[in-house]
């Protein structure tokens, strides 16, 4: 074997060292071919995907859309580099998006979304699509249509979600960062329980065309999940900007891009640390001792960190986050119905109670929903007139059990007996709801803030509970701010470095 073949070779032994803007160095350098990176991936894929069932749908990365537009001077950020999109909202035309429902599972996409285009013109590898809940409905990953996902750090356990593919994927090894997406928590989430970083951008930020301009009123953007925060700043400088269909001209973009001024220091910051959840006003002791050890040590950094009540009216957050959630799932299945001609019994048993719940949901309902945004925007935006970040956890408890949120049978006799009934009024008044508000937000009921108030929000990986599952802190700072979260991310990863340490997986 040639020496430099050799060299190469060792280049792709070691790929789980390198981040994803590392393993472009190598490709400029012509240390390794885009075609090795892709079959270390693809290796990585088969020895672990079997057991953990995050990438649901191969790609053949020849099949996609050239990337448009000429070639930048510098070359594509991440010529070369493996990625995998999720299987929900990031759509290649003639490909199917399923949603993570067996009604779209073989559906074709019309159209190939903006985000997607814009990844594929930066010249990242394409190969794969990830699990997602149906319809990224619940913060765990366990569709019916093609099984739950497994935590990378310990098998028995969610890797949260919506994007809790993506997130195993990374946490494993198969890639290292990966498309995601956040309507509700969903890049955090997954971020915590995976011991990853997680950024949920600033609304406007993001392009979410050509079909809308738009995720979900507003609330939920595209983005990834990482081992290293350069590589979500890149990712930022790769997809920010609005389309021809966005409804904002996005502010809060540095001129030179969000990588080039990570090192910048962030300044002494004013930092409100909260943790009592009307939602779950009990979090885990691990879940504290994960806003604690991030408390401490940007108090060792030199910020000023105090505890203060929680900002908003949580409760009150979720009941509007809930109501707006409900209707889009209605218009989610009667849209997949519509495309496909399934039936009702395509969809899982608790998107069926969700999207009656949604059509039972008043025109008025739904308004003063939608409009309570602007209360809790206020109260957030006092709260940020004398502190510059909040803190809290990301999660109220490490990741869940692998099913623990199977409904008992008696519940789920009753959901069908109602469901065959159609009785979307009724459902509002049994136990059932009660039981998926508990079930959906009680482990999560802090993520829903930054989506409703379109602020952005990141969780880092600073914490390991004793059984050594991740559990990380989330920071939401003001519209605009995400440059500085990136810098302080940077920061924190520099004092702590958490990609030392790799799930065995």
């Amino acid at each position: 074997m040639r020496p430099g073949r050799l060299a190469s070779v060792r280049r792709v032994q070691s790929y789980r060292d390198h981040d994803a803007t590392g393993l472009a160095a190598l490709v400029r350098s012509g240390d390794v071919t885009p075609e090795e990176l892709l079959a270390a991936a693809r290796a990585r894929a088969a020895e672990v995907n079997p057991r953990l069932n995050a990438i649901v749908r191969d790609v053949d990365p020849g099949a996609l859309p050239a990337p448009t537009g000429p070639e930048p001077e510098g070359g594509r950020p991440f010529a070369g580099v493996p990625f995998l999109l999720k299987d929900l909202g990031q759509d290649v035309a003639g490909l199917p998006t399923s949603g993570g429902s067996r009604a779209l599972k073989e559906h074709p996409a019309a159209e190939t979304a903006t985000v997607v285009q814009r990844w594929l013109d930066a010249g990242l590898v394409v190969f794969g699509k990830t699990n997602s809940p149906e319809f990224g409905a619940k913060g765990i990953t366990e569709p019916h249509a093609f099984g739950p996902t497994r935590n990378p750090w310990g098998t028995d356990h969610t890797p949260g979600g919506s994007s809790g593919g993506s997130a195993a994927a990374v946490a494993a090894g198969i890639v290292p960062c990966a498309a995601a997406s956040d309507g509700g928590g969903s890049i955090r989430i997954p971020a915590s329980a995976c011991g990853l970083f997680g950024l949920k951008a600033s609304r406007g930020l993001l392009p979410s065309g050509p079909a809308r301009g738009e995720s979900l009123g507003g609330t939920g953007v595209d983005g990834v999940v990482s081992r290293s925060v350069r590589d979500t700043a890149a990712m930022l400088d790769v997809l920010a900007g609005p389309s021809d269909v966005s409804p904002y001209l996005p502010g809060g973009l540095p001129a030179d891009g969000f990588a080039a001024g990570l090192d910048e220091a962030p300044g002494r910051l004013r930092i409100g640390m909260a943790w009592r959840s009307s939602i779950n006003p009990d979090p885990h002791p691990e879940s504290r001792a994960a806003v604690q050890r991030a408390a401490d040590l940007l108090g060792d950094l030199g910020h000023e960190v105090a505890e203060v009540p929680m900002p908003v009216d949580d409760a009150k957050l979720a009941q509007d986050f809930l109501t707006t959630w409900f209707a889009h799932c209605a218009v989610s299945v009667d849209e997949a119905r519509r495309l496909t001609g399934a039936g009702e019994d395509a969809f899982e048993p608790d998107t069926r109670v969700m999207a009656a719940l949604g059509r039972a949901t008043t025109a008025t309902d739904f308004i003063r929903a939608v409009e309570g945004r602007h209360e809790h925007v206020r109260r957030l935006a006092a709260f940020h007139a004398e502190h510059d970040l909040l803190l809290t956890p990301t999660t109220a408890t490490p990741p869940p059990r692998i099913g623990a949120f199977d409904l008992p049978a008696p519940v789920a006799l009753l959901q069908k007996a109602l469901l065959t009934a159609r009785g979307g009024g009724l459902l509002r008044f049994t136990p059932i709801v009660q039981q998926m508000i508990d079930q959906n937000l009680g482990w999560v009921p802090y993520t829903q803030l930054a989506n409703l108030t379109g602020r952005p929000a990141m969780s880092v990986p600073l914490h390991r509970t004793a059984d050594g599952l991740p559990i990380g802190a989330q920071l939401v700072g003001r519209l605009g701010d995400d440059a500085l979260l990136l810098r302080l991310a940077r920061q924190l990863e520099q004092a702590a470095p958490w990609d030392a340490v790799r799930a065995m997986a």
